[in-house]
């Protein structure tokens, strides 16, 4: 894969750039267009899009420093030196989820209300984020003899000229596959406000904690037998767990009182 996809003098256009803002702007227009469609505060999407983005960004940044800081320890200029390079996406889905918080505390809108607005956008981004990955060659997979396999030949991150499982594919499909299931969730399903955050993070959890095991990068952490990511996953699911029954729960018990 090529993440150089277009280069004209100075100016270079990066493959894993260029889905990150297709991503972002997809995942913007998803969210004001639904917005308008439940009656939301559409002209607020663009400010709650901002905040989940920096929010994302800075929190991607600081738990990639937790999981590298004994090398940062021994070498402080990695601070600087990895200012671009180096995110973990559940740090950017912490701090994403901390922006859209603050956020609406200072504009006094619905939070779950607004959560559940943006977590199909969110799933929509990550999307178009991992075909970043697999043209830029980050977030690879273990080396495999299997026919479904990608072979990197001019990669700065991945292995070249090694059959490795394409994590990148696999976890594209998983987010967009996760996105349609929660539009379908909307539709059919919802009973409270809530329940399509606590679902988002319980089927994103699960599937990362499994995609982890294929995951060759390994350079990304550990604790114990688990990586950075699983462990986090397991709390995470715990975290979307108690917002999708729990919240589901009490509009049960709310339509319960109002029948009556």
């Amino acid at each position: 894969m090529h993440n150089e996809l277009l280069k004209i003098g100075p100016f270079t256009v990066y493959g894993y750039g260029l889905m990150i803002a297709i991503g972002i702007f997809s995942a913007y227009c998803l969210a004001e267009y639904r917005a308008r469609k439940l009656g939301l505060e559409d002209e607020k999407i663009f400010g709650l899009t901002f905040s989940a983005v920096i929010g994302g960004i800075l929190g991607g940044k600081i738990l990639y420093y937790i999981t590298v800081l004994p090398q940062i320890i021994a070498d402080p200029s990695l601070l600087y030196r990895d200012l671009v390079e180096g995110f973990v996406i559940y740090g950017a889905l912490i701090g994403g989820f901390l922006g859209i918080v603050v956020y609406c505390r200072i504009r006094k809108m619905k939070l779950l209300a607004y959560l559940d607005l943006a977590l199909p956008s969110v799933a929509l981004a990550q999307g178009f984020g991992r075909i970043g990955c697999l043209l830029a060659g980050c977030c690879y997979g273990r080396e495999t003899r299997g026919a479904f396999a990608i072979t990197f030949q001019n990669s700065a991150y991945a292995p070249n000229g090694v059959p490795l499982i394409p994590t990148q594919i696999i976890s594209s499909g998983l987010d967009f596959l996760h996105f349609a299931i929660l539009l379908w969730f909307v539709k059919k399903w919802k009973k409270g406000d809530g329940q399509v955050t606590g679902l988002y993070f319980m089927l994103y959890s699960a599937g990362r904690f499994i995609l982890e095991y294929f995951r060759g990068d390994l350079e990304r952490g550990s604790v114990g037998v688990l990586s950075t990511s699983q462990f986090i996953a397991i709390f995470m699911f715990l975290f979307g767990a108690v917002f999708f029954f729990g919240f589901g729960r009490k509009q049960a018990k709310a339509d319960e009182v109002k029948d009556e």
